[in-house]
């Protein structure tokens, strides 16, 4: 099957096009697969709402749960060995990808949830997730949480490759590529000849979201509706500008002419949660050299159907800052804002892995 043309002008214009989902499913059936050849997608993500549906919604998993239930492994272990299992064969099918393109060809792995808040344990979830998948086209996912940038730091000094998750607001995502910056430096004082263009980073910018929090304290405020549905496009049109600055610096420049690649933003919760909001909103908007996007198979194959290109991010930063300044002006707190959605995307991850280990318990008491 040819190409999708949308899809394969929205890789030409810079976008990586990246799948927000992953299953044993897809790969057995082909169905990844099919999805790299019919649809550009040339990277994938995974957080643990994905991997509770998948293994809460299919029988591929029985044998090597009955596996892991009779030698008697604890539910942790049992639970890491199939996400794991699942995330190295997506690198394994993507690995060709990554061979002849690097920075895609990614798959990313979540360090679990409930230990956002604690440093040095996030720091040796990743290095043992880095060495259980054992892919060198894996991403670790880490949370911006405060505590989470010094373990972005160190994982990326060790020499491990991080897509940072859950980032709100511009300042953290400074934060998020300073903390990048500082572990590459880190890295080559401790190494002076390490190769940094083996080390890979993407910062994962949430964009929906923002919108269902801020449309809320806009009705709330009883706002100007016209603002409503704008503030998430114009707060990542500046998060490009602020990547645009950061690595065009004198001191990335230095790590640059060691090998050091850039870390990339990636538009994440790119699903339109407003039926009233265009189903390609957060694509068509979001469009600039050197991201990544990465969709749910419905935004996906929307924009294959129905995209079309809108304004160039860097054409739009005037509009932004004036979009954010109004809807500050209409009340917003936008510091509340980005702290009640980072807080509510922690909690929302913690209970899907509540809820994913809670199913790994059942199906293992049952193969017993």
């Amino acid at each position: 099957m040819p190409q999708n043309e949308n899809l394969a002008q929205l890789s030409k214009a810079g976008v990586s096009v990246w799948l927000d989902d992953l299953s044993r499913d897809r790969i057995l059936t082909g169905d990844l697969q099919s999805l790299v050849d019919e649809y550009s997608v040339v990277g994938v993500t995974t957080n643990p709402t994905i991997f509770a549906a998948a293994i809460s919604g299919s029988d591929c998993y029985d044998e090597q749960v009955h596996d892991l239930a009779v030698t008697r492994v604890s539910v942790e272990e049992a639970l890491r060995t199939i996400t794991a299992a699942d995330v190295r064969d997506a690198c394994d099918l993507l690995r060709p990808v990554h061979d002849r393109q690097p920075g895609d060809g990614r798959v990313s792995l979540e360090v679990a949830p409930g230990l956002a808040s604690d440093t040095d344990a996030t720091a040796a979830e990743a290095a043992h997730l880095w060495w259980l998948v054992d892919r060198p086209n894996l991403f670790i996912k880490i949370p911006a949480t405060q505590a989470g940038l010094p373990a972005i730091t160190t994982t990326i000094a060790r020499g491990i490759s991080v897509n940072v998750t859950l980032i709100f607001s511009l300042e953290r995502y400074r934060a998020v590529m300073d903390a990048y910056l500082t572990g590459l430096e880190q890295r080559l004082a401790k190494h002076p000849d390490a190769d940094l263009s083996e080390l890979e980073s993407v910062a994962s910018f949430f964009v929906s979201r923002v919108d269902t929090e801020i449309d809320k304290r806009l009705d709330k405020a009883g706002a100007d509706p016209s603002l409503k549905g704008k503030a998430a496009v114009a707060n990542a049109q500046l998060a490009y500008q602020a990547y645009e600055e950061v690595f065009s610096s004198d001191r990335w420049r230095a790590l640059e002419e060691k090998g050091a690649r850039r870390q990339r933003p990636l538009w994440a919760s790119t699903g339109v949660k407003n039926p009233d909001y265009p189903d390609t909103l957060y694509v068509s908007e979001l469009i600039a050299p050197g991201t990544v996007n990465t969709m749910p198979e419905k935004t996906m194959k929307a924009y294959a159907d129905h995209g079309s290109p809108g304004t160039p991010v860097q054409e739009s930063y005037d509009e932004a800052a004036a979009v954010m300044q109004s809807i500050s002006e209409a009340g917003v707190d936008l510091d509340d804002v980005f702290r009640a959605l980072e807080e509510e995307g922690v909690q929302k991850f913690v209970d899907s892995w509540d809820e994913l280990t809670e199913s790994v318990r059942k199906e293992l008491e049952d193969k017993k």
